[in-house]
């Protein structure tokens, strides 16, 4: 396994890469997404266009099975930034955590932690922000696609020093597995200090 870091413009040849892991990984619960190649390929261009986005990849020989992004919130859509705005916060003080997604079969190798120490590290070499942050999906404990063994992965976010922000919450839209329209979905923002 190894990890390669990659920023702004030269992600491009990995879009499609990103695309596919983030149509794969997140059909499954709490996301449940189903996806296109066209409305994920329209998602990473803002980062392709940010000269200090970041993406991490996880690579098993060539395969990219696993990738982490990240971005100045100041780069953000305005959907992104609005809810730090209403809440006083500074976008230009915030370096956004987009995704982390990772193959099943790669999961508990320490690649997780790794996708957040590349991250965070960027944000501090990069200087100018007080907090790191990303947001997720909000599904109640009796969905009835929760499969039986779903873990939260709250535990270990908040090893990783971050605290959910109630307060911090927005929407996005998007169509679930089986569903013939887009619907929105609540999100809450986590936040850590650097």
């Amino acid at each position: 396994m190894t990890i390669q870091t990659l920023t702004g413009p030269d992600i491009g040849p990995h879009i499609d890469d990103l695309a596919h892991l983030r149509i794969e990984v997140f059909r499954s619960f709490p996301y449940l997404y189903d996806g296109d190649m066209a409305y994920e390929r329209k998602y990473i261009d803002t980062y392709s266009r940010s000269p200090r986005s970041q993406f991490v990849l996880a690579r098993d020989g060539d395969r990219v099975v696993g990738a982490a992004t990240g971005i100045p919130m100041a780069d953000e859509t305005e959907a992104f930034k609005q809810p730090f705005i209403n809440h006083s916060y500074d976008p230009q003080a915030i370096f956004y955590f987009g995704e982390s997604v990772l193959l099943p079969e790669y999961r508990g190798q320490g690649i997780g932690v790794a996708f957040f120490e590349h991250r965070e590290g960027y944000a501090r070499e990069l200087g100018g922000f007080s907090h790191c942050c990303f947001c997720a999906v909000e599904r109640p404990s009796d969905h009835p696609l929760r499969p039986a063994s779903y873990q939260p992965l709250d535990e270990f976010w908040k090893k990783r020093g971050y605290q959910k922000v109630p307060a911090l919450n927005t929407e996005y839209r998007w169509k679930d597995v089986g569903e013939d329209v887009e619907t929105a979905k609540p999100m809450t923002f986590w936040m850590k200090a650097l």
